[in-house]
């Protein structure tokens, strides 16, 4: 028994567009490359509909906190392109995230996944320093909409971890108990180090839970935005380092900086059957480690000066 998908990762620049035709004919232009390659999952990047903030006026544009606002009225517009896309190529998508006003001052980092005749979302659950600090993003409420969800969808369960999310194992192992299948991962991060933080811990996700995760970033320069500037990173799909699989674990991954998509065929039920038969079973023996979190305390320093009188 196999259940194949084939996923589309975008590596997604930032433009600087001239209005919302502009917007919606990049939108097509990227849907219909991905599909034309016989892609059932597509994937786009955490940010990437900050482009929007390109079509603002110049002094909204670059004020951090007026953006938000002032992006609220393109917000409906952007969704509906991306479902529209969905609709007429029969694909699961998860559309670029980009902030989400939830309550008067209050804006989340909103991520909507799509499918034919359905629509949810993600909200970012972990805020990083920028995010919580000078941009002002809220985390999801967890007591609402805005907790950790699984999406049973045409092509599996899956959960999304957005971004700085990917860098803490209890959501993972958390959506994963709930029967995710496949963890995506948008980013947008601005340097090597950000990215690499984000590339490691989803290699980590799916060695430790034993899935694939998909790696979405944003990647070049839009220097005329104060939010996302610059953006660094690789489009990958990663799986676990087990047999059928690549021992390094990279199913596919950008050798540059090139915008475009990666694309990857994976088997649903290999990755699950490495539970039963892999050569390690790190899903199943996650329990293990709370039998172990109370570790003992010892001092080398007075075994050493006890060696030492003895001498």
């Amino acid at each position: 028994m196999t259940r194949m998908i084939d996923v589309a990762t975008a590596q997604y620049p930032i433009d600087a567009l001239r209005d919302f035709d502009e917007f919606r004919a990049k939108a097509e232009r990227w849907v219909q490359n991905a599909v034309n390659h016989g892609a059932d999952l597509l994937v786009l990047p955490e940010y990437g509909g900050m482009e929007l903030a390109s079509l603002l006026p110049p002094d909204v544009r670059d004020d951090l906190h007026a953006q938000l606002d002032a992006l609220q009225a393109l917000r409906d517009a952007a969704i509906a392109t991306w479902r529209a896309l969905v609709e007429r190529h029969g694909v699961t998508l998860l559309a670029p995230s980009m902030p989400w006003r939830v309550a008067p001052g209050r804006y989340v980092n909103r991520a909507w996944l799509l499918a034919p005749g359905h629509a949810d979302f993600q909200d970012k659950q972990i805020m990083t320093r920028f995010e919580r600090g000078p941009w002002g993003i809220s985390p999801g409420d967890p007591d609402t909409d805005g907790a950790l969800k699984v999406f049973d969808t045409p092509v599996g369960r899956l959960g999304v971890l957005i971004c700085y999310d990917s860098e803490f194992p209890l959501l993972a192992r958390s959506l994963v108990e709930a029967g995710a299948e496949l963890l995506l991962v948008p980013s947008c991060t601005d340097t090597e180090a950000g990215y690499h933080r984000v590339r490691w811990c989803a290699q980590a996700r799916a060695i430790e839970q034993q899935v694939a995760v998909i790696h979405s970033p944003t990647n070049g320069e839009a220097l005329w935005s104060p939010a996302v500037d610059v953006n660094v990173g690789r489009a990958a799909v990663y799986t676990p380092c087990d047999q059928g699989f690549p021992p390094d674990g990279v199913l596919t991954r950008a050798h540059d900086d090139t915008p475009g998509w990666q694309f990857a065929r994976l088997d649903l039920d290999a990755i699950a059957a490495l539970r039963e038969s892999g050569q390690v079973d790190n899903h199943n023996d996650w329990r293990h480690q709370r039998q172990r979190l109370q570790p003992a305390r010892v001092s080398l320093r007075q075994a050493r000066a006890g060696a030492a009188r003895q001498e």
